[in-house]
């Protein structure tokens, strides 16, 4: 699907209070396009509305006005620069980062992870930098929506509702 496409679709997501919908849809294009800043923000935005500070710091943290709070709160959610180069979701030379500030915050996150790891990492090699990151950290866990509540409430009825059919089915059949 084309990118205006898309971000058509999180904005009518957004307009009927399909957050979660509008997230998925915003990181998708991010894992397509993870060069282009503006997708960040508008995924930081989101994140906003869930109230959480660390990813909406995740997504801003390349942009020069960034909230000092947020970028506070996502240096602490993800504490090694291990972690931030994997939360970033960054591909290829830091050169392509649309402006100066976000290459040098890009250079200083490789940079750290290089001096705390001893040897060189590379973008576009998580191996060279993921290295005994299972065992510093757990991913944080998605808040909860009323949104997700429901629709989970709603594939357990459906479900129980599909075993009750096909009982009275067997039921039926073999009497």
């Amino acid at each position: 699907m084309p990118l205006n496409e898309t971000l058509a679709r999180v904005d009518a997501d957004l307009a009927v209070g399909r957050v979660p919908v509008a997230r998925q849809r915003l990181r998708g294009l991010i894992a397509s396009f993870p060069h282009d800043l503006t997708l960040r923000r508008r995924l930081a935005e989101v994140y906003r509305l869930y109230g959480d500070a660390a990813e909406a710091g995740r997504w801003m943290y390349l942009e020069e006005d960034r909230n000092a709070d947020e970028t506070l709160a996502f240096e602490a959610r993800y504490g090694s620069p291990g972690w931030r180069m994997k939360a970033l979701a960054w591909h290829g030379p830091e050169a392509k980062a649309a402006t100066a500030f976000a290459e040098g915050q890009l250079a200083a996150v490789r940079t750290a992870c290089a001096e705390e790891l001893g040897h060189p990492v590379d973008w576009d090699d998580p191996a060279s930098y993921r290295d005994g990151l299972e065992d510093e950290y757990e991913a944080p866990s998605e808040p909860w929506t009323v949104g997700g509540v429901l629709a989970g409430v709603g594939c357990l009825v459906a479900a129980l509702v599909f075993f009750a059919i096909w009982v009275n089915g067997l039921v039926a059949l073999f009497g």
